[in-house]
Protein backbone atom coordinates (compact mmCIF):
# COMPACT_ATOMS: atom_id res chain seq x y z
CA UNK A 1 0.00 0.00 0.00
CA UNK A 2 1.95 3.77 -0.80
CA UNK A 3 2.53 5.96 1.87
CA UNK A 4 -0.09 8.72 2.48
CA UNK A 5 0.28 12.21 4.35
CA UNK A 6 -3.22 12.64 5.83
CA UNK A 7 -4.35 16.38 6.83
CA UNK A 8 -7.26 17.05 9.06
CA UNK A 9 -9.15 19.34 10.93
CA UNK A 10 -10.97 18.83 14.65
CA UNK A 11 -13.75 17.04 13.18
CA UNK A 12 -15.36 14.90 15.84
CA UNK A 13 -15.54 11.31 15.89
CA UNK A 14 -18.80 11.39 13.97
CA UNK A 15 -16.90 12.92 11.50
CA UNK A 16 -20.19 14.91 10.77
CA UNK A 17 -19.70 17.26 7.14
CA UNK A 18 -18.56 20.36 7.65
CA UNK A 19 -16.78 20.89 4.45
CA UNK A 20 -14.63 19.43 1.69
CA UNK A 21 -11.40 17.79 2.97
CA UNK A 22 -8.78 20.33 3.60
CA UNK A 23 -5.21 19.83 1.53
CA UNK A 24 -2.01 20.67 2.91
CA UNK A 25 -2.45 24.64 1.31
CA UNK A 26 -5.74 25.33 2.01
CA UNK A 27 -6.68 27.57 4.81
CA UNK A 28 -8.73 26.55 8.03
CA UNK A 29 -12.43 26.23 7.75
CA UNK A 30 -14.42 29.25 9.94
CA UNK A 31 -13.72 28.38 13.29
CA UNK A 32 -11.84 25.26 12.98
CA UNK A 33 -8.25 24.87 13.13
CA UNK A 34 -5.70 23.75 11.01
CA UNK A 35 -4.86 20.18 11.59
CA UNK A 36 -1.14 17.74 11.15
CA UNK A 37 0.64 15.87 8.26
CA UNK A 38 0.52 12.24 9.34
CA UNK A 39 2.89 10.01 7.64
CA UNK A 40 1.36 6.05 7.81
CA UNK A 41 3.16 3.37 5.86
CA UNK A 42 0.53 0.47 6.23
CA UNK A 43 1.79 -3.08 6.15
CA UNK A 44 0.25 -6.38 5.21
CA UNK A 45 -2.44 -7.68 2.94
CA UNK A 46 -6.14 -6.78 5.07
CA UNK A 47 -6.21 -2.55 4.47
CA UNK A 48 -7.60 -2.68 7.94
CA UNK A 49 -4.90 -4.72 10.08
CA UNK A 50 -2.28 -2.65 8.02
CA UNK A 51 -3.69 0.64 9.15
CA UNK A 52 -3.47 -0.39 13.16
CA UNK A 53 -0.57 -2.03 12.46
CA UNK A 54 1.10 1.30 11.25
CA UNK A 55 -0.65 3.42 14.33
CA UNK A 56 0.48 1.30 16.96
CA UNK A 57 3.83 1.65 15.70
CA UNK A 58 3.62 4.88 15.76
CA UNK A 59 2.49 5.62 18.72
CA UNK A 60 5.23 2.72 20.25
CA UNK A 61 7.92 4.34 18.95
CA UNK A 62 6.68 7.92 20.07
CA UNK A 63 6.68 9.19 17.03
CA UNK A 64 2.81 9.99 18.09
CA UNK A 65 2.88 11.37 20.85
CA UNK A 66 0.17 10.81 23.64
CA UNK A 67 -2.51 13.59 22.94
CA UNK A 68 -1.90 13.92 19.58
CA UNK A 69 -4.85 14.71 17.38
CA UNK A 70 -5.11 12.37 14.71
CA UNK A 71 -7.06 12.97 10.74
CA UNK A 72 -10.72 12.60 10.75
CA UNK A 73 -11.82 9.39 9.23
CA UNK A 74 -12.86 11.32 6.22
CA UNK A 75 -9.14 13.18 5.47
CA UNK A 76 -7.56 9.44 5.99
CA UNK A 77 -9.59 7.26 3.77
CA UNK A 78 -9.32 9.93 1.16
CA UNK A 79 -5.74 10.81 1.38
CA UNK A 80 -5.11 6.74 1.76
CA UNK A 81 -7.62 5.65 -1.26
CA UNK A 82 -9.61 3.13 1.05
CA UNK A 83 -13.11 3.08 2.34
CA UNK A 84 -14.04 5.67 5.37
CA UNK A 85 -15.54 2.70 7.34
CA UNK A 86 -12.02 0.72 7.04
CA UNK A 87 -10.30 3.81 8.40
CA UNK A 88 -13.50 4.21 10.82
CA UNK A 89 -13.27 0.34 11.95
CA UNK A 90 -9.50 0.51 12.85
CA UNK A 91 -9.79 3.83 15.08
CA UNK A 92 -12.68 2.17 17.16
CA UNK A 93 -10.79 -1.03 17.44
CA UNK A 94 -7.66 0.88 18.48
CA UNK A 95 -9.80 2.86 21.09
CA UNK A 96 -10.77 -0.22 22.56
CA UNK A 97 -7.61 -1.43 23.27
CA UNK A 98 -6.17 1.65 24.54
CA UNK A 99 -4.19 2.91 21.76
CA UNK A 100 -6.61 6.08 21.04
CA UNK A 101 -9.41 7.72 22.66
CA UNK A 102 -12.74 9.36 21.13
CA UNK A 103 -15.14 12.08 22.57
CA UNK A 104 -17.48 13.91 21.36
CA UNK A 105 -16.87 17.01 19.94
CA UNK A 106 -12.91 16.94 19.97
CA UNK A 107 -11.96 13.97 17.47
CA UNK A 108 -9.66 11.16 17.93
CA UNK A 109 -6.17 11.28 19.98
CA UNK A 110 -3.25 9.07 20.55
CA UNK A 111 -4.23 8.33 24.44
CA UNK A 112 -2.30 9.36 27.05
CA UNK A 113 -1.62 6.24 29.08
CA UNK A 114 -0.67 4.88 25.74
CA UNK A 115 3.20 6.29 25.77
CA UNK A 116 5.87 4.79 24.76
CA UNK A 117 8.13 2.80 27.70
CA UNK A 118 11.36 3.67 27.11
CA UNK A 119 14.05 0.52 27.44
CA UNK A 120 15.68 0.47 30.81
CA UNK A 121 19.28 1.50 31.15
CA UNK A 122 22.40 0.83 32.61
CA UNK A 123 22.42 3.24 35.61
CA UNK A 124 25.21 5.41 34.19
CA UNK A 125 28.26 6.94 36.33
CA UNK A 126 27.27 10.08 38.20
CA UNK A 127 29.53 12.91 37.11
CA UNK A 128 29.76 16.13 38.52
CA UNK A 129 28.27 18.90 36.31
CA UNK A 130 30.67 21.03 34.73
CA UNK A 131 30.18 24.43 34.80
CA UNK A 132 30.82 26.85 32.05
CA UNK A 133 32.93 30.39 33.09
CA UNK A 134 31.54 32.98 34.72
CA UNK A 135 32.65 35.38 32.35
CA UNK A 136 34.52 35.74 28.97
CA UNK A 137 36.68 37.77 27.52
CA UNK A 138 37.62 35.65 24.49
CA UNK A 139 38.21 37.49 21.54
CA UNK A 140 36.92 37.33 17.82
CA UNK A 141 33.08 37.95 19.25
CA UNK A 142 30.91 41.17 19.32
CA UNK A 143 28.42 42.12 21.95
CA UNK A 144 25.63 39.95 21.06
CA UNK A 145 23.09 41.55 23.40
CA UNK A 146 23.52 44.92 20.96
CA UNK A 147 22.43 43.28 17.90
CA UNK A 148 20.01 45.58 16.98
CA UNK A 149 16.42 43.34 17.09
CA UNK A 150 14.12 45.69 16.68
CA UNK A 151 15.95 47.75 13.23
CA UNK A 152 16.28 44.13 11.86
CA UNK A 153 12.95 42.88 11.93
CA UNK A 154 11.47 46.32 10.42
CA UNK A 155 14.22 45.58 7.70
CA UNK A 156 13.27 42.14 7.39
CA UNK A 157 9.32 43.17 6.84
CA UNK A 158 10.80 45.96 4.33
CA UNK A 159 12.83 43.36 2.20
CA UNK A 160 9.90 41.04 2.37
CA UNK A 161 7.51 43.24 0.88
CA UNK A 162 9.79 44.31 -2.04
CA UNK A 163 11.11 40.61 -2.81
CA UNK A 164 10.11 39.57 -6.30
CA UNK A 165 8.57 36.25 -6.37
CA UNK A 166 12.07 34.75 -8.00
CA UNK A 167 14.02 35.70 -5.14
CA UNK A 168 12.11 33.41 -3.10
CA UNK A 169 13.78 30.51 -5.46
CA UNK A 170 16.97 28.51 -5.32
CA UNK A 171 19.61 31.00 -5.63
CA UNK A 172 22.58 31.73 -7.99
CA UNK A 173 26.64 30.99 -6.75
CA UNK A 174 26.95 34.70 -6.70
CA UNK A 175 24.55 35.54 -4.04
CA UNK A 176 21.66 37.98 -4.67
CA UNK A 177 21.87 40.93 -6.94
CA UNK A 178 20.11 43.35 -4.57
CA UNK A 179 22.68 42.54 -1.34
CA UNK A 180 25.60 42.89 -3.52
CA UNK A 181 24.72 46.35 -4.98
CA UNK A 182 24.71 47.56 -1.83
CA UNK A 183 27.53 46.18 -0.41
CA UNK A 184 29.89 47.19 -3.62
CA UNK A 185 28.60 50.80 -2.61
CA UNK A 186 29.00 50.51 0.90
CA UNK A 187 32.55 48.94 0.81
CA UNK A 188 34.04 51.66 -1.40
CA UNK A 189 32.78 54.46 0.39
CA UNK A 190 33.61 53.18 4.40
CA UNK A 191 36.61 51.03 3.07
CA UNK A 192 38.01 52.16 0.27
CA UNK A 193 37.51 48.89 -2.10
CA UNK A 194 37.23 48.45 -5.70
CA UNK A 195 33.85 46.48 -5.82
CA UNK A 196 31.27 46.18 -8.69
CA UNK A 197 27.98 43.68 -8.30
CA UNK A 198 29.40 41.55 -10.52
CA UNK A 199 32.86 40.84 -8.72
CA UNK A 200 30.93 39.93 -5.58
CA UNK A 201 30.23 36.32 -4.07
CA UNK A 202 28.24 36.39 -1.00
CA UNK A 203 29.28 33.59 1.07
CA UNK A 204 28.61 31.94 4.61
CA UNK A 205 31.16 34.09 6.55
CA UNK A 206 34.65 33.88 6.48
CA UNK A 207 35.57 29.96 6.51
CA UNK A 208 32.91 29.70 3.52
CA UNK A 209 34.81 32.11 1.60
CA UNK A 210 38.39 30.85 2.72
CA UNK A 211 37.48 26.63 1.54
CA UNK A 212 36.38 28.42 -1.49
CA UNK A 213 39.66 30.21 -2.48
CA UNK A 214 41.52 27.01 -1.15
CA UNK A 215 39.69 25.01 -3.84
CA UNK A 216 40.41 27.48 -6.30
CA UNK A 217 43.90 27.57 -5.55
CA UNK A 218 44.64 23.96 -5.55
CA UNK A 219 43.14 23.66 -8.45
CA UNK A 220 45.53 26.54 -10.11
CA UNK A 221 48.31 23.78 -9.00
CA UNK A 222 49.33 26.34 -6.05
CA UNK A 223 50.96 24.40 -3.44
CA UNK A 224 51.52 26.78 -0.20
CA UNK A 225 50.32 30.14 1.08
CA UNK A 226 51.77 32.21 3.35
CA UNK A 227 50.43 32.99 6.48
CA UNK A 228 50.83 35.62 9.64
CA UNK A 229 53.22 33.92 12.39
CA UNK A 230 50.45 34.32 14.63
CA UNK A 231 46.83 34.16 13.92
CA UNK A 232 43.53 31.32 14.20
CA UNK A 233 44.61 27.56 13.92
CA UNK A 234 41.40 27.11 12.04
CA UNK A 235 42.16 29.26 8.97
CA UNK A 236 45.63 27.24 8.66
CA UNK A 237 43.62 24.11 8.94
CA UNK A 238 41.21 25.04 6.37
CA UNK A 239 43.70 25.87 3.77
CA UNK A 240 45.93 22.75 5.29
CA UNK A 241 42.34 20.81 4.04
CA UNK A 242 42.65 21.88 0.61
CA UNK A 243 45.78 20.79 0.42
CA UNK A 244 47.88 23.90 0.81
CA UNK A 245 51.02 24.43 3.28
CA UNK A 246 51.12 27.27 5.39
CA UNK A 247 54.78 28.41 5.87
CA UNK A 248 54.60 31.77 8.46
CA UNK A 249 55.66 35.01 7.89
CA UNK A 250 57.41 36.86 10.40
CA UNK A 251 55.97 39.79 12.16
CA UNK A 252 57.14 42.86 13.82
CA UNK A 253 56.18 46.36 14.41
CA UNK A 254 55.26 47.18 11.11
CA UNK A 255 53.35 44.07 10.62
CA UNK A 256 53.97 40.74 8.78
CA UNK A 257 57.22 40.63 6.64
CA UNK A 258 55.98 41.07 3.63
CA UNK A 259 59.64 41.63 1.82
CA UNK A 260 60.25 38.06 2.78
CA UNK A 261 57.54 36.27 0.18
CA UNK A 262 59.56 36.16 -2.34
CA UNK A 263 62.54 33.93 -0.65
CA UNK A 264 59.46 31.50 0.59
CA UNK A 265 59.61 28.48 -1.62
CA UNK A 266 56.52 27.29 -3.54
CA UNK A 267 53.98 30.48 -1.93
CA UNK A 268 50.90 31.65 -4.44
CA UNK A 269 49.36 33.64 -2.24
CA UNK A 270 49.46 34.89 1.29
CA UNK A 271 46.71 35.77 4.00
CA UNK A 272 47.28 38.87 5.60
CA UNK A 273 45.05 40.99 7.98
CA UNK A 274 45.93 44.34 6.80
CA UNK A 275 44.10 46.48 8.66
CA UNK A 276 44.45 45.36 12.14
CA UNK A 277 47.06 42.25 12.39
CA UNK A 278 44.75 39.55 14.58
CA UNK A 279 46.30 39.62 17.43
CA UNK A 280 48.79 41.50 17.38
CA UNK A 281 46.81 44.82 16.76
CA UNK A 282 48.93 46.59 14.22
CA UNK A 283 48.00 47.96 11.14
CA UNK A 284 50.64 46.58 7.83
CA UNK A 285 53.03 49.34 7.03
CA UNK A 286 52.33 51.30 3.50
CA UNK A 287 56.26 49.93 2.19
CA UNK A 288 54.84 46.19 3.43
CA UNK A 289 51.89 47.08 1.90
CA UNK A 290 52.95 48.04 -1.48
CA UNK A 291 55.90 45.04 -1.08
CA UNK A 292 52.86 42.65 -0.65
CA UNK A 293 51.67 44.16 -3.93
CA UNK A 294 54.74 44.05 -5.85
CA UNK A 295 55.28 40.30 -4.81
CA UNK A 296 51.81 39.14 -6.31
CA UNK A 297 52.26 41.31 -9.46
CA UNK A 298 55.73 40.03 -10.28
CA UNK A 299 55.07 36.28 -9.74
CA UNK A 300 50.89 36.38 -10.51
CA UNK A 301 50.37 35.87 -7.08
CA UNK A 302 47.05 36.46 -5.22
CA UNK A 303 46.54 38.54 -1.77
CA UNK A 304 43.96 37.26 0.71
CA UNK A 305 42.65 39.89 2.45
CA UNK A 306 40.64 39.30 5.99
CA UNK A 307 39.12 42.64 6.90
CA UNK A 308 37.58 40.87 10.01
CA UNK A 309 36.87 44.49 12.07
CA UNK A 310 37.29 47.47 9.58
CA UNK A 311 34.91 49.44 11.11
CA UNK A 312 36.18 49.73 14.43
CA UNK A 313 38.68 52.57 14.59
CA UNK A 314 39.20 54.58 17.82
CA UNK A 315 42.35 56.56 18.05
CA UNK A 316 43.67 56.63 14.08
CA UNK A 317 42.02 57.71 11.10
CA UNK A 318 40.65 54.29 9.35
CA UNK A 319 43.14 51.98 7.67
CA UNK A 320 41.45 51.50 3.87
CA UNK A 321 41.84 47.97 2.19
CA UNK A 322 44.71 46.86 0.61
CA UNK A 323 42.62 45.94 -2.14
CA UNK A 324 42.21 49.05 -3.07
CA UNK A 325 46.03 49.16 -4.53
CA UNK A 326 45.38 46.30 -7.03
CA UNK A 327 41.93 44.93 -7.46
CA UNK A 328 42.98 41.84 -9.70
CA UNK A 329 45.62 40.72 -6.98
CA UNK A 330 43.80 41.00 -3.74
CA UNK A 331 40.96 39.15 -2.55
CA UNK A 332 38.92 41.24 -0.42
CA UNK A 333 37.33 38.76 2.33
CA UNK A 334 34.72 40.89 4.58
CA UNK A 335 31.27 39.94 7.33
CA UNK A 336 29.00 40.75 9.13
CA UNK A 337 30.40 38.69 11.89
CA UNK A 338 31.75 41.53 14.29
CA UNK A 339 29.21 44.28 13.10
CA UNK A 340 26.37 42.32 13.66
CA UNK A 341 26.15 38.80 14.50
CA UNK A 342 27.99 35.69 13.64
CA UNK A 343 24.87 33.61 13.90
CA UNK A 344 24.04 35.73 11.00
CA UNK A 345 26.76 34.03 8.85
CA UNK A 346 27.08 36.01 6.05
CA UNK A 347 29.88 37.26 4.23
CA UNK A 348 31.42 37.96 0.90
CA UNK A 349 34.25 38.17 -1.28
CA UNK A 350 35.22 40.70 -3.98
CA UNK A 351 37.27 38.91 -6.62
CA UNK A 352 39.80 40.11 -9.32
CA UNK A 353 37.79 39.19 -12.37
CA UNK A 354 39.24 36.48 -13.44
CA UNK A 355 38.33 34.47 -10.96
CA UNK A 356 34.76 35.33 -10.14
CA UNK A 357 33.96 32.17 -12.40
CA UNK A 358 36.49 29.89 -10.53
CA UNK A 359 34.67 30.50 -7.26
CA UNK A 360 31.34 30.47 -8.58
CA UNK A 361 32.10 27.16 -10.48
CA UNK A 362 33.61 26.12 -6.42
CA UNK A 363 30.49 27.40 -4.90
CA UNK A 364 28.14 25.28 -7.02
CA UNK A 365 25.24 26.10 -9.28
CA UNK A 366 22.72 26.65 -6.71
CA UNK A 367 23.05 28.98 -3.00
CA UNK A 368 23.03 25.89 -1.16
CA UNK A 369 24.04 27.84 2.16
CA UNK A 370 23.31 31.92 2.28
CA UNK A 371 19.94 32.44 3.12
CA UNK A 372 18.29 34.58 0.87
CA UNK A 373 15.88 35.87 3.09
CA UNK A 374 19.09 37.39 5.36
CA UNK A 375 20.72 38.40 2.08
CA UNK A 376 17.82 40.14 1.24
CA UNK A 377 17.31 41.82 5.04
CA UNK A 378 21.05 42.81 5.04
CA UNK A 379 20.70 44.45 1.79
CA UNK A 380 17.78 46.52 3.13
CA UNK A 381 19.23 47.27 6.68
CA UNK A 382 22.36 49.10 4.91
CA UNK A 383 20.68 50.38 2.39
CA UNK A 384 18.39 52.71 4.88
CA UNK A 385 21.13 53.33 7.18
CA UNK A 386 20.47 51.32 9.87
CA UNK A 387 23.88 49.41 9.59
CA UNK A 388 25.73 53.02 9.72
CA UNK A 389 24.04 54.00 12.31
CA UNK A 390 24.81 50.45 14.27
CA UNK A 391 28.08 50.60 13.52
CA UNK A 392 28.50 53.84 14.74
CA UNK A 393 26.71 52.89 18.07
CA UNK A 394 28.73 50.18 18.53
CA UNK A 395 32.44 51.65 18.15
CA UNK A 396 31.24 54.03 20.84
CA UNK A 397 30.14 51.33 22.83
CA UNK A 398 33.60 49.30 22.36
CA UNK A 399 35.81 52.26 22.64
CA UNK A 400 34.39 53.50 26.18
CA UNK A 401 35.36 49.27 27.20
CA UNK A 402 39.04 49.87 25.47
CA UNK A 403 38.78 53.09 27.73
CA UNK A 404 37.47 51.36 31.17
CA UNK A 405 40.32 48.43 30.41
CA UNK A 406 43.22 50.90 30.05
CA UNK A 407 42.35 52.87 33.06
CA UNK A 408 41.36 49.30 35.42
CA UNK A 409 45.06 48.07 34.47
CA UNK A 410 46.70 51.50 35.01
CA UNK A 411 45.23 51.89 38.22
CA UNK A 412 45.45 48.16 39.58
CA UNK A 413 48.29 46.61 37.63
CA UNK A 414 50.29 50.04 36.59
CA UNK A 415 53.42 47.44 35.53
CA UNK A 416 51.40 45.94 32.76
CA UNK A 417 51.50 47.40 29.03
CA UNK A 418 48.42 47.61 27.37
CA UNK A 419 49.31 47.26 23.59
CA UNK A 420 46.75 47.18 20.01
CA UNK A 421 44.42 49.14 21.19
CA UNK A 422 44.03 52.02 18.60
CA UNK A 423 41.42 49.76 16.81
CA UNK A 424 39.22 46.47 16.70
CA UNK A 425 37.18 44.08 19.58
CA UNK A 426 40.37 43.04 21.46
CA UNK A 427 43.27 44.55 23.05
CA UNK A 428 46.75 42.53 24.20
CA UNK A 429 48.03 42.33 27.86
CA UNK A 430 51.46 41.76 28.06
CA UNK A 431 53.13 39.67 30.85
CA UNK A 432 56.03 39.32 32.85
CA UNK A 433 58.29 36.27 31.16
CA UNK A 434 57.27 32.70 32.35
CA UNK A 435 53.31 34.01 33.41
CA UNK A 436 50.78 33.36 30.85
CA UNK A 437 50.19 29.65 31.55
CA UNK A 438 49.79 30.57 35.46
CA UNK A 439 47.72 33.51 35.03
CA UNK A 440 45.08 31.80 32.11
CA UNK A 441 44.94 28.73 34.85
CA UNK A 442 44.06 31.10 37.55
CA UNK A 443 41.80 33.35 35.21
CA UNK A 444 39.63 29.49 34.71
CA UNK A 445 39.84 28.86 38.22
CA UNK A 446 37.67 32.43 39.05
CA UNK A 447 35.54 31.32 36.09
CA UNK A 448 37.12 33.94 33.67
CA UNK A 449 37.95 32.77 30.25
CA UNK A 450 40.75 34.58 28.58
CA UNK A 451 43.22 33.08 25.80
CA UNK A 452 47.19 33.47 26.23
CA UNK A 453 49.06 34.83 22.62
CA UNK A 454 50.78 31.23 22.62
CA UNK A 455 46.85 30.06 21.46
CA UNK A 456 47.43 31.85 18.25
CA UNK A 457 51.29 31.03 17.70
CA UNK A 458 51.91 29.19 14.23
CA UNK A 459 53.25 25.71 14.90
CA UNK A 460 56.28 26.42 12.98
CA UNK A 461 57.06 29.71 15.25
CA UNK A 462 59.08 29.32 18.17
CA UNK A 463 57.47 30.89 21.42
CA UNK A 464 57.58 34.40 21.82
CA UNK A 465 56.27 37.14 24.51
CA UNK A 466 54.03 36.16 27.06
CA UNK A 467 50.47 38.49 26.83
CA UNK A 468 46.78 38.11 27.17
CA UNK A 469 44.53 38.61 24.43
CA UNK A 470 41.67 39.99 26.09
CA UNK A 471 38.10 40.08 24.22
CA UNK A 472 36.72 43.20 25.74
CA UNK A 473 33.61 42.92 22.91
CA UNK A 474 32.33 39.90 23.90
CA UNK A 475 30.74 40.39 27.54
CA UNK A 476 27.41 42.14 27.49
CA UNK A 477 26.79 45.69 29.41
CA UNK A 478 26.08 44.07 32.56
CA UNK A 479 28.89 41.45 32.33
CA UNK A 480 31.59 43.79 31.74
CA UNK A 481 32.12 45.29 35.01
CA UNK A 482 32.26 41.70 36.23
CA UNK A 483 34.74 40.58 33.76
CA UNK A 484 37.21 43.18 34.19
CA UNK A 485 37.23 43.20 37.75
CA UNK A 486 37.93 39.53 37.09
CA UNK A 487 41.02 39.88 34.88
CA UNK A 488 42.42 42.48 37.34
CA UNK A 489 42.57 39.85 40.41
CA UNK A 490 44.08 37.46 38.30
CA UNK A 491 47.23 39.76 37.02
CA UNK A 492 50.57 39.50 38.28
Amino acid sequence: MRDSWANSQADSLDDRPAGPPVGPSAGPRAGGVLGVDLHLEPRGSGLRAGLMDALREAVRTGRLAPGTRLPSSRSLALDLGVARNTVADAYAELVAEGWLTARQGSGTQVARRAAPRRTAAAPARTRPARRGPAHSLLPGFPDLAGFPRAQWLTAARRALTAAPHEALGYGGPLGRIELRTVLADYLARTRGVYATPERIVVCSGFIHGLMLLGQVLRARRVRAVAVESYGLDLHWNVLAEAGLRTPALALDARGARTQELALTRGVGAVLLTAAHQFPLGMALHPDRRSAAVDWARGTDGLILEDDYDGEFRYDRQPVGALQGLDPERVVYLGTASKSLTPGLRLGWLVLPEELVGEVSEAKGGTDWVSSVFDQLTLAEFIASGAYDRHVRSMRLRYRRRRDQLVAALAEQAPEIRVTGIAAGLHAVVELPPGTERSVVEAAAWQGLAVYGMSRFRHPSVPPGADALVVGYGTPSDSAWPGALDALCRVLP
